[in-house]
This record gives C-alpha cells, sequence and structure tokens, in this order.
C-alpha cells in the first residue's frame, strides 16, 4: 500500500530586496500572475522606498522551494497619520499575490506579526488576497472605485467613443495653440513636477519629494513615461503613466489654472490614448477615485464605467483605527488650510510631510 502524500511544508520569510536573483524571481510572479500589478512590482518597491525614505519589505511564502504567495509593503511613519504598513504604500493596488490561498492566508498573520515587531498599530491590504472573519481586520467596498476600458483601434475612433459632452471639451482642446511632448529626460521631469506640484496645492495636498518620482521612472525605465502639454511654451498640464502587461495607467498628473481655461488636461489624457496605442498598449487604466469625489465624476464623464474596490485594514489589539480619509472632519479642515499656502511654502515643506502619505 502507498504511503499517504504529504504537500511539502510552508515556509515564510522575508524575501532579500538587495539580492538581484530574488528581485528578478519576483518580478517573473508578477509578470506572470493574472493579478499582478505594477504596484506588485519589486521595482516599485524599492523606487518608492529610495524616493521617500521609508522601508520596503517583502514577505514571501515557499512551497517545495517554489513561490506560492507574495507580500510586497512599504512601512511608513507620518507625524500626522501615524505609523503603518502598506500593501501597496503610495499606490492604488496591491496587496497578496497568491498561487496557493492557504500560504496567502499564512502571510496574513506573517503581516500582522511584523507590524506589532515595528510597532506599527495599523496594516492595510489594498485590493489582493482579502481576509475572511479575521480578528482585527475590516474591509471597506464603498470607499474607493476604479476605471479602465480598451482602447479604440484609431484615433478617430478614439475621440468618438467618448461620450459627446467630453468629446467637445477635447476638441477645444485640440484647437487651442498646444504642443504635446513626451520623455523622462530632465527637461520633461522639472515640467511634470512644477505642473503636478501646483495642482496638488490647489487640491489642498501636500506634493511627494522630487526623489519619488525621479526614482519610479528611473527604475521603470520603458515602462515609465511623461506626457506633458505646453502653451506657448510654458507646461500647463502633465502626467507620469506607468506600464503594464498592455495597459497605461495616468498615475501622477495634473494642470494648472490656466489648464481649465485651455481644456489642457482634456487635451493630455487624449494625447495619452493615442499614444499609448501606438507603443501596444490595448486598455487604457484611469486608475482609482473616492467614490462620489469630483475625480469620479471626471472619469465617467470619459464613458469609464467604476468598478468597486475591496480593501482590508488592520488595527492592533487597543489601538485606535488610523484616520487618513480626506473627508473626514479634521483631515477637511488641513485640506483646506493647505490650499490657502503660498505654492513656495507648500512645495518647501510639502515633501516632508509627504513622505509618510503612504
Amino acid at each position: 500500500m502507498n504511503a499517504p502524500f504529504r504537500p511539502a511544508a510552508l515556509a515564510l520569510r522575508e524575501a532579500d530586496l538587495r539580492d538581484p536573483g530574488e528581485l528578478a524571481r519576483l518580478e517573473r510572479l508578477v509578470a506572470e500572475h493574472p493579478e499582478g500589478s505594477p504596484f506588485h512590482r519589486p521595482a516599485w518597491l524599492v523606487a518608492v522606498a529610495r524616493g521617500t525614505g521609508n522601508r520596503a519589505v517583502a514577505l514571501v511564502a515557499e512551497q517545495g522551494g517554489d513561490l506560492a504567495a507574495f507580500l510586497p509593503l512599504i512601512e511608513a511613519h507620518s507625524p500626522l497619520f501615524g505609523r503603518v504598513i502598506v500593501s501597496s504604500g503610495f499606490a492604488v493596488g496591491g496587496g497578496i499575490l497568491a498561487i496557493d490561498e492557504r500560504a496567502g492566508r499564512e502571510l496574513l498573520g506573517a503581516l500582522e506579526e511584523l507590524a506589532l515587531r515595528r510597532s506599527c498599530p495599523s496594516a492595510e491590504l489594498r485590493g489582493g488576497l482579502l481576509p475572511k472573519a479575521r480578528a482585527g481586520w475590516s474591509i471597506r467596498k464603498d470607499s474607493h472605485c476604479n476605471f479602465a476600458a480598451d482602447l479604440a483601434a484609431d484615433d478617430e475612433a478614439q475621440l468618438t467613443w467618448i461620450p459627446r459632452k467630453q468629446r467637445a471639451e477635447v476638441r477645444k482642446g485640440l484647437a487651442n495653440d498646444l504642443t504635446i511632448e513626451i520623455g523622462c529626460g530632465a527637461g520633461d521631469r522639472a515640467a511634470h513636477y512644477a505642473v503636478y506640484a501646483e495642482s496638488v496645492r490647489n487640491l489642498g495636498t501636500p506634493v511627494f519629494p522630487k526623489s519619488l518620482f525621479h526614482s519610479v521612472l528611473d527604475a521603470f525605465g520603458d515602462d515609465a513615461d511623461i506626457l506633458t502639454v505646453r502653451h506657448q511654451g510654458r507646461p500647463v498640464a502633465s502626467v507620469l503613466s506607468l506600464y503594464h502587461k498592455g495597459a497605461v495607467m495616468p498615475y501622477w498628473g495634473g494642470g494648472t489654472w490656466e489648464a481649465r481655461r485651455l481644456r489642457a488636461n482634456d487635451r493630455m489624457y487624449y494625447e495619452l490614448m493615442l499614444h499609448a496605442r501606438r507603443r501596444g498598449c490595448t486598455r487604457f487604466d484611469f486608475g482609482r477615485s473616492k467614490t462620489g469625489s469630483g475625480p469620479y465624476d471626471f472619469k465617467r464623464n470619459w464613458g469609464f464605467e467604476p468598478e468597486p474596490l475591496s480593501y482590508a485594514s488592520w488595527t492592533a489589539p487597543g489601538a485606535a483605527p488610523r484616520d487618513a480619509d480626506p473627508t473626514s472632519a479634521g483631515n477637511s479642515a488641513k485640506i483646506e488650510l493647505w490650499k490657502r499656502l503660498p505654492l513656495p511654502i507648500a512645495n518647501l515643506i510639502g515633501p516632508h510631510v509627504a513622505r509618510g502619505l503612504a
């Protein structure tokens, strides 16, 4: 009689993010996994840690020497929002990538243990395998939605795909005296940062440090670029986009006050659709927005349908839940105060604050 089969035991450990071989192995997993995203990539993890000064951690579960689950994490410390460990930090996606569900659930316990050991009273999973009725965890499915759609076959079809009212705004942008530049050089980076910094100040948000954008662009190489719209030589709208598995994601984008009059943001996103298709993309991932917000409505106006996202958060025993919701009473007051800051002051102190806004 044959002996019963015993599956190999699971082994949990922290991956060595200094080891090129380990990084390549994890990159392959993300590329092959159907739920792998730019924010699961070790390139993202390492770039964010380098660009913000926070700590990157990768937890893996192995079975018989093969990867069974992977959890990329950023540990962030903020004087405003406290300490938190997030998958993935500074991202709108992430979470546990599991080849084997049992292995993925083992990583939940490893994450809790890691958070306690690092004195982080909070942890967040932005997608991926989520806990089921696990103590200390809560799941929200109503806070954010994602917006994505297939790209059209040609330029004219892309324009007519856009709903009539929004298409009229794009046509106004096409008629204005605007020029388009695409690249990753020093000039592209400077133009993008100037526009983005003004845009987020106007929204009441501290700007991320320049080093974060530089690190992501350097780490992603051909999988990232900047598209900038100029009016009479001045940058008025700019977006840093990521490319992954045939999809383009306009991730860090914005415009100046002048951009609204010129319809520069409308022109920017249309031009990005065309540029992405020409480089072989078939899908436009407009990213997430808070449900019911202005950006949520803006993306719906473009013809994108909202897809609710599920996020999980963990609070250590005895700790207060972390409040990083911009719509909460305390945070709304901070946002209104930030909007009134002179731009040079906001740009000076913003990166120091934003380093902890994982």
